[in-house]
């Protein structure tokens, strides 16, 4: 947290950090030298901040009007007007009927640059992982690389996805699996977290597996005669205690976590149906995958313990962030030079994200931005919630953007830089030892 002044924070739990609403001091640059491009980074700040206020309105939009999973169609035609309205290409319904894409062409040939806007929102808490700056900020970058575009008559294309359904939906892998990505040479977006002001986190995030265990057992009279009776509720109680068990042994930085579900419960009757839906995560893909090896068994033991029966069904499930390291270290640069501090430990690095499997699929970047919080209130939270809607994190999410739009302009001018982003995605392939 280099350059952070310490009388701006109060400690949160767990070594948190908040960031007070009304501390509304730029955070000084810590880092004197210029960017590659100072005339274009120039014109996306004009850009942007011209867009300021149609940008800010469009952020409480959504946040007023928050949508579940596959569900985001005010969403999806609030941002389809704004982008016609600023001249790009729109195609609706695309692939996904709350998907859209906004896409811009200038010149002949030249490389395309990817851009996502997040939509949807969570179960009884509204925005609260900020989809409405994510959406917004994707809004931003597109429209300034257009700019660029425009007044260097740079030859390029700018796509531009509203992704649904990132919050247990897995929308970009259905996109991804549905050629939305193919064009793309890159691709870029970003993600408000709690963390020290001005601060851009280049974490990754952790695996994810989403599993439901269903168990199947038989009723009886709970009192008048249970030996009848196989309990499906004890069944999954006994496979949630096991995963406890489990943890003890499990590394610090992997997941196992999950809530009951039944139907037609009630306290005189054995249950004969009972879920257990979970979610197992760790740092990598590979780390989560044997780590759902472990979590299996767990559930296997408890049908065998009730004389119940189990179905297990893997629903899906997100990668780690391969945060592309000639883009990090571009954006590193540009954050350093222009807007605050870098770091590598705040972000989403404990959630997970969709977006981690476009990573795997092509070089991509997804920064966190630190945004104002309270105690206890970070991501998925209600107080996040109202710090996604506050002036200081819609600056905090243009500032950002900017840098956004000026690595995603390079990526589309400059050859060798380019190729410095293609081979950094090839080694770090080379030494996970994937094959996308």
């Amino acid at each position: 947290m280099t350059n952070v002044s310490p009388q701006l924070f109060q400690a949160a739990p767990e070594g948190g950090t908040v960031w007070r609403p009304e501390d509304t001091t730029p955070a000084a640059p810590v880092c004197p030298d210029t960017v590659s491009r100072e005339d274009i980074l120039k014109v996306i700040e004009e850009t942007i901040t011209a867009l300021d206020g149609e940008l800010r309105e469009l952020s409480l939009d959504i946040h007023a009007h928050p949508e579940l999973a596959y569900e985001e169609r005010h969403a999806h035609d609030v941002y389809t007007a704004f982008m016609k309205r600023h001249g790009f290409e729109v195609t609706s319904h695309y692939h996904l009927e709350t998907a859209w894409m906004a896409s811009y062409a200038h010149g002949k040939g030249g490389r395309t640059i990817g851009v996502n806007s997040e939509m949807d929102a969570l179960q009884g808490i509204g925005h609260g992982c900020g989809h409405n700056l994510i959406g917004m900020s994707g809004v931003a970058v597109a429209c300034a690389i257009k700019a660029v575009f425009e007044k260097f008559n740079v030859s390029g294309k700018i796509q531009l996805l509203g992704t649904p359904a990132e919050e247990g939906g897995s929308g970009k892998v259905v996109l991804l699996d549905s050629g939305a990505y193919k064009d793309m040479a890159a691709c870029i977006m970003c993600h408000p977290a709690p963390g020290p002001k001005g601060s851009v986190s280049l974490s990754s995030c952790l695996a994810l597996e989403r599993i439901n265990v269903e168990y199947f057992g038989h009723t009886a009279h709970a009192a008048l005669s249970p030996w009848e009776g196989r309990n499906a509720l004890d069944a999954a109680v006994l496979g949630y205690n096991n995963i406890s068990a489990l943890r003890q042994q499990l590394r610090p930085t992997h997941r196992v976590h999950g809530i009951f579900e039944g139907k037609d419960w009630a306290p005189n009757i054995i249950p004969d149906y009972a879920k257990f839906i979970c979610y197992v995560r760790a740092p990598t893909r590979a780390e989560q995958e044997q780590t759902m090896k472990r979590v299996r068994p767990c559930f296997e033991a408890a049908a065998l313990a009730t004389g119940c029966t189990v179905k297990i069904t893997v629903t899906g499930g997100t990668y780690d962030l391969r945060q592309n390291k000639a883009l990090g270290d571009e954006i590193a640069h540009i954050v350093r030079s222009k807007y605050g501090t870098i770091d590598y430990e705040w972000g989403i690095k404990s959630a997970s994200t969709d977006f981690g499997n476009v990573t795997y699929a092509l070089p991509a970047l997804h920064p966190g931005f630190a945004i104002p919080t309270v105690p206890d209130g970070g991501n998925h939270t209600p107080g996040f919630t109202k710090a996604a809607a506050t002036p200081q994190a819609h600056a905090a999410c243009l500032d950002v953007s900017k840098a956004l739009a000026a690595v995603g302009v390079r990526v589309i001018i400059d050859d060798a830089f380019f190729a410095e982003v293609r081979k950094t995605f090839e080694e770090d392939k080379a030494v996970r030892g994937l094959v996308v």
